[in-house]
C-alpha cells in the first residue's frame, strides 16, 4: 500500500480545518504523514474556489507536482476541497493532471480512492451533503498552541457572488456536546486558543442551541483558553452573542463582520440581505456592550454595475467604523454563482485603482488606532519566535493584532504576558514585557 501521504493547504480556516479531518481519517487507516513530498507516495492540495487567483496559483502549482511523475510513476496526486466539485472534469478528464478529486464532504472515501488510484483507476467524490459535519471523526493535530473546529459546515445565504453553497452545500452543524468535548481535550493536550469556525457561525443550531449557548459552553471549559470565532454574518449576529462575549473574559473581543460594500444597492445586488444602517447599528451596540471591541472586515471593490458615488460610499463606510483590519479584493466572477450572468461591467484598471484607494485608506486607519495604543498595556499570548529575528517573540492580543516583543524575563511560547506597547505600524504593535499573567482580564 501506499502509505505516506504529503497534504498542502490553500485558503481559510476552514480548509486549514478540514485538512485536520483528512489526515485524521488517513492516519486512523494506517497512512503516514510526511512533510516531504518528494517521500510522498500521496499528494493532495486542498484547493480553494472563492477567488479566480486562487484557483490560478493551484493550477500552477498542480502543474509542478505532476512533473514528480516523471521520477515516480507510481505517484498518487489529488485535489481536495473547493475546487473539487468545480473542475472535476477539467481536472480528470481534460487536462489529466489529478488522479483524485474529493470535495469537502467526502473525505470519508479518500482510503478507498486511494487504494483504486493506486491499481490505476481514477477517483471522484464530490457529492454534497445536507448531514455530513464529521463530528465522530479526531482530527489529527501535531502540538501546539492554536487550534480550530468546524462547528457547521455550508451555507445558506446565497451571496450572489460566492461559490461557497455549491462547492460547501447547505448548512449543518455539528451537536453542541461534540464540540465541547473535542475543546476539552485540546484544553487537556496544553493548547491555549481555539477557533470555531464556519462560514456564517451566527446561523449555527443544533436543534437546541444557538451560536452564543455554544460559545458559552466552549468559554466555560477552561478560562485559561481562549476562544476565537469566524465568520459572522450580519443578519445574524444577536446581542444575545454581543452579550456572551461580554461576561467571558476568554472569548476574544474581537469580531470579523464582513461588511462587503458600503451602498445599500449594491449590498441587494449581491444579496448581502442587510442595509448599511442594520450593520452600523450592530457595530455600536457592540461597543456599548464589549469593552474595547475590534473589528475587522471583507470588502470586495467592483462589483457588477457599482458607481463612482457607490465606492466611495464604502470608503465612508471603512471611515464611520475604523476596522483594525481587513480582507479587500477585487471583483471576480466565479463560474456557477448568480453574480457569473451578471456583466462584468467594472474596467480592470478602475477596479484596481478603486482597491488601491480602499487600502490606502485601511493602512492609515490601522496606523491612526495602533499609535493611540503607545504607552498602554495589554496581555499578548506568545505564539512563537518572530519571523524576522530569534531574538524577539511574536504574540497576539484578544483583539487579534500582532505584537513582538524581546525575548527574555522567562517567558516561553505559550505564556500570556502583559506587554506595555512603545511602537505601533499599520499592521503591527511592539512593546516590553511587564509581567506573566495566569488569566484573561478584560
Amino acid at each position: 500500500m501506499s502509505n505516506k501521504v504529503y497534504i498542502e493547504t490553500y485558503g481559510c480556516q476552514m480548509n486549514l480545518a478540514d485538512t485536520e479531518v483528512v489526515m485524521g481519517i488517513l492516519k486512523s487507516k494506517g497512512y503516514e504523514l510526511t512533510k516531504k513530498i518528494d517521500a510522498a507516495d500521496v499528494v493532495f492540495v486542498n484547493t480553494c474556489s472563492v477567488r479566480d487567483n486562487a484557483e490560478q496559483r493551484i493550477h500552477g502549482r498542480l502543474g509542478n507536482i505532476g512533473t514528480l511523475k516523471q521520477k515516480n510513476p507510481n505517484l498518487v496526486i489529488g485535489v481536495l476541497g473547493c475546487m473539487a466539485e468545480r473542475l472535476r472534469d477539467e481536472l480528470i478528464t481534460k487536462k489529466k493532471m489529478v488522479d483524485i478529486v474529493v470535495g469537502p464532504d467526502e473525505y470519508r472515501k479518500l482510503p478507498e480512492l486511494i487504494n483504486n488510484a493506486v491499481a490505476g483507476e481514477k477517483g471522484i467524490g464530490v457529492k454534497l451533503s445536507r448531514t455530513e459535519t464529521y463530528e465522530d471523526i479526531e482530527p489529527y493535530r501535531e502540538e501546539g498552541l492554536a487550534a480550530w473546529i468546524s462547528v457547521m459546515r455550508g451555507c445558506d445565504k446565497f451571496c450572489t457572488y460566492c461559490v461557497v453553497p455549491f462547492t460547501r452545500g447547505r448548512e449543518r452543524s455539528s451537536k453542541l456536546e461534540s464540540v465541547v468535548e473535542e475543546v476539552k481535550r485540546l484544553s487537556e493536550r496544553g493548547f491555549r486558543e481555539v477557533t470555531l469556525l464556519g462560514q456564517n457561525v451566527n446561523s449555527y443550531s443544533d436543534g437546541e442551541n444557538d451560536f452564543s449557548d455554544l460559545l458559552e459552553a466552549c468559554a466555560k471549559v477552561d478560562n485559561k483558553l481562549r476562544i476565537r470565532f469566524m465568520t459572522s454574518h450580519p443578519q445574524d449576529l444577536s446581542d444575545k452573542l454581543l452579550h456572551t462575549i461580554s461576561e467571558y473574559s476568554n472569548i476574544c473581543n474581537y469580531i470579523h463582520l464582513p461588511v462587503q460594500a458600503g451602498s445599500d444597492r449594491v449590498l441587494k445586488e449581491m444579496n448581502r440581505t442587510y442595509t448599511i444602517e442594520h450593520y452600523l447599528g450592530i457595530i455600536e451596540r457592540a461597543r456599548k456592550i464589549i469593552k474595547g471591541v475590534t473589528f475587522s472586515t471583507d470588502i470586495i471593490s467592483g462589483f457588477p454595475t457599482e458607481t463612482e458615488e457607490e465606492h466611495k460610499m464604502t470608503l465612508d463606510v471603512m471611515a464611520k467604523v475604523r476596522y483594525d483590519g481587513a480582507f479587500m479584493f477585487k471583483y471576480s466572477p466565479r463560474e456557477g454563482t448568480r453574480a457569473f450572468k451578471m456583466e462584468d461591467d467594472i474596467p480592470e484598471d478602475v477596479k484596481s485603482r478603486r482597491l488601491t484607494e480602499i487600502i490606502d485608506q485601511q493602512l492609515q486607519i490601522a496606523y491612526e488606532i495602533n499609535q493611540k495604543l503607545i504607552g498602554t498595556e495589554d496581555v499578548v499570548l506568545i505564539e512563537s519566535l518572530s519571523k524576522k529575528s530569534d531574538q524577539f517573540y511574536s504574540g497576539r492580543t484578544d483583539t487579534n493584532k500582532i505584537v513582538i516583543l524581546p525575548i527574555g524575563n522567562n517567558v516561553e511560547i505559550g505564556d500570556l504576558v502583559k506587554v506595555k506597547i512603545h511602537k505601533g505600524t499599520s499592521a503591527t504593535l511592539f512593546g516590553d514585557f511587564v509581567e506573566i499573567v495566569d488569566a484573561y482580564k478584560r
